[in-house]
C-alpha cells in the first residue's frame, strides 16, 4: 500500500477572477487560489484520497495563502518550496459571456518556474499509486528538467502516470516548444486528458477520434480522454469508445477548473478500478461522474477552495 494516492508536480498560483465592478465602473478582482494540478488534487482530497504537492511558490502574501488554501482543503503541503527571491505567479482570467477565458500571466520570472531537480523529492514518488503532471511545469528549462526527473522516478516506482497538457499558449517561447514538450507527455502517461482544442491543434485532425487515432499509432497511452466542453466527453482505450452528454446550466458563471474537476473525478475512478479492464458500462459511469462534476464548478467562482461535494455530484449525474 502507498501512502498517498495521488502526487501532482506544478504550478500553483493565484487567479485573480473577474467579480463585478466597482462604483466608478472598474472591473473588480477576486484573488482565488488555482492551478491545474491542484485544482485536480482538491477534488481528490475532497472524495476523500491522500493527495501531495510538489511545487514552488513565492515566499510572500500570495505563497503563505496558497500554502494555507491546499492545506486547507486536505493536500500535504510539506513539498511546498517557498521561493525568497521570486514571487508568486499571478493570472489575471477575463470571463466572456459564454463562461470561457482568457489568460494573462504575470510569470516572468514566477516562482512556479523555479523548482528545481535537485528539490524533487524522490521518495513521495516511491509512496504515491498515481502521480500527475502538465505543461506548464515545462515551459523553461530548469523546471522541466524537474518535472522530467519526476517523471522518471514515478515510472521507476511503477506510478500510474496522468498527463493533461492543459496549453497556454502565451507562457511558451514558441508553439513548436510547446508540442515537443507535449509529445514527451504523451511518451511517458498511462493517462492522458486532453480537451477539444488540444487534440486538434496537436494532430491537425478535426474528427476527436482521428485524433486519437494518431496519438495511439504513435504512443502505448491506455486510456484517453477528450473533454469536449458543451458536447461532454469521450473516453478511449485501444478496443472501444464511449461517449457521455454534459450537463449544462443555464448558471453558468465560468469554466475554470471544469477540465481539472473533470480530470480529478476520473482518477478518482481509477483508483478503484483497473485501467486495464473498463467495461464500457463503467467507463460512462466515469464519464458521467466527471462532467456532472465538471458542470457543478462552472456554477462556481474559482475551483480549488468551492469543489462539489461527492454527494452533489451524485444528485447530479442521477438525474
Amino acid at each position: 500500500m502507498k501512502k498517498y494516492d495521488v502526487v501532482a508536480l506544478g504550478e500553483l498560483l493565484i487567479d485573480f477572477t473577474e467579480n463585478g465592478v466597482s462604483g466608478q465602473g472598474n472591473p473588480l478582482y477576486e484573488a482565488n487560489p488555482g492551478g491545474a494540478p491542484c485544482n485536480v488534487l482538491a477534488m481528490l482530497s475532497g472524495l476523500g484520497h491522500k493527495t501531495a504537492f510538489i511545487g514552488k511558490v513565492g515566499d510572500d502574501f500570495f505563497g503563505r495563502q496558497l500554502k494555507d488554501a491546499i492545506e486547507e482543503v486536505g493536500i500535504c503541503g510539506d513539498y511546498l518550496r517557498m521561493d525568497e527571491k521570486v514571487h508568486t505567479t499571478l493570472a489575471l482570467v477575463h470571463t466572456f459571456a459564454d463562461g470561457d477565458r482568457d489568460f494573462s500571466f504575470y510569470r516572468d520570472p514566477g516562482a512556479d518556474m523555479m523548482l528545481t531537480a535537485e528539490e524533487i523529492p524522490e521518495e513521495l514518488l516511491r509512496d504515491t499509486a498515481i502521480f500527475h503532471f502538465g505543461t506548464l511545469s515545462m515551459t523553461h528549462e530548469g523546471v522541466r528538467a524537474a518535472t522530467k526527473k519526476a517523471i522518471a522516478a514515478a515510472e521507476d516506482a511503477g506510478c500510474l502516470i496522468s498527463f493533461d497538457p492543459n496549453l497556454r499558449f502565451p507562457l511558451w517561447k514558441s508553439e513548436e516548444e510547446a508540442r515537443a514538450q507535449v509529445l514527451y507527455g504523451l511518451e511517458h502517461c498511462d493517462i492522458l486528458k486532453i480537451s477539444d482544442n488540444e487534440i486538434q491543434w496537436l494532430t491537425g485532425e478535426t474528427d476527436y477520434t482521428k485524433g486519437v487515432e494518431w496519438i495511439q499509432k504513435r504512443y502505448e497511452i491506455s486510456l484517453i480522454l477528450v473533454s469536449m466542453g458543451k458536447a461532454g466527453s469521450r473516453a478511449y482505450d485501444r478496443e472501444k469508445m464511449v461517449e457521455a452528454a454534459p450537463f449544462l446550466r443555464s448558471d453558468t458563471v465560468e469554466t475554470t477548473g471544469a477540465g481539472d474537476t473533470f480530470c480529478g473525478c476520473i482518477l478518482h475512478y481509477l483508483l478503484d478500478h483497473d485501467i486495464h479492464c473498463l467495461s464500457e458500462e463503467q467507463l460512462r459511469e466515469m464519464l458521467t461522474f466527471a462532467n456532472a462534476a465538471a458542470s457543478i464548478i462552472t456554477t462556481r467562482k474559482g475551483a480549488l477552495r468551492v469543489m462539489p461535494t461527492e454527494k452533489e455530484i451524485l444528485a447530479l449525474s442521477s438525474c
